[in-house]
């Protein structure tokens, strides 16, 4: 960050003082005081469960010249849009609001709060869940779409295959507004994008796990 931004920003920081106000641990996530730079943002506070391996992190973004919260699931990271914001007030507001129930989003299952199309695609009742391995080449299964994680532009996470230490993985989502399944590996957090999982229907994506998951897992595991 330039000095006069991040010493603005440090500034208006060290004043707010929601951050004195904030429990040690909310729903078992513990916070943590970061107020550090890291490329072009500042790192405020983090809430983490590292037995999850979840964790939600509110910072400052030089580029945008906005306050935003940072979700964390496993080795897939997002900007949650709702709460960027252009001032620590605004962001506060948000917070006050919202946080509460963000945490309980993401440190438990809620069927509750599915989109209705993925209740009508019926992913959560689909029989192949089980025939899943459990790990494939040290790839364990962190996430199976008996429980789908929402990001962004539409999208869940509905397989996810994680090498925690080597911060590689591959994941199978499904986008509500093109009606897809698509796959993504990512090799020390760098994505890379395959066609060879696009689907429409789930007895589709079935086909191709049952052909290609084990071998795109060990490609994978080669090249890390």
């Amino acid at each position: 960050m330039k000095k006069e931004q991040l010493e603005k920003v440090q500034a208006e920081v060290s004043a707010w003082a929601y951050l004195n106000q904030l429990s040690p641990i909310e729903k078992n996530f513990r916070l943590k005081m970061l107020m550090r730079e890291e490329g072009d943002t500042f790192q405020i506070y983090s809430y983490e469960n590292e037995d999850l391996k979840r964790s939600v992190m509110i910072y400052y973004h030089e580029e945008t010249k906005e306050y935003k919260l940072m979700i964390t699931i496993g080795l897939t990271q997002f900007c949650a849009i709702e709460y960027i914001s252009a001032d620590l007030a605004q962001l506060e507001k948000i917070l006050r609001e919202r946080f509460d129930n963000l945490l309980g989003d993401i440190s438990s299952f809620n069927e509750d709060h599915m989109s209705i199309i993925i209740k009508e695609k019926k992913i959560m009742q689909w029989d192949y869940i089980d025939k899943l391995p459990q790990e494939i080449c040290g790839f364990r299964l962190f996430i199976n779409p008996r429980e789908p994680v929402k990001v962004i532009n539409g999208s869940y996470i509905i397989i996810d295959y994680c090498d925690f230490a080597a911060q590689s993985n591959f994941i199978i989502y499904y986008n509500v507004f093109r009606d897809e399944f698509f796959g993504e590996a990512k090799i020390h957090r760098i994505p890379e994008i395959t066609y060879e999982f696009d689907s429409s229907e789930l007895k589709d994506l079935r086909l191709k796990l049952e052909e290609k998951l084990e071998n795109t897992l060990k490609q994978l595991r080669a090249r890390i």
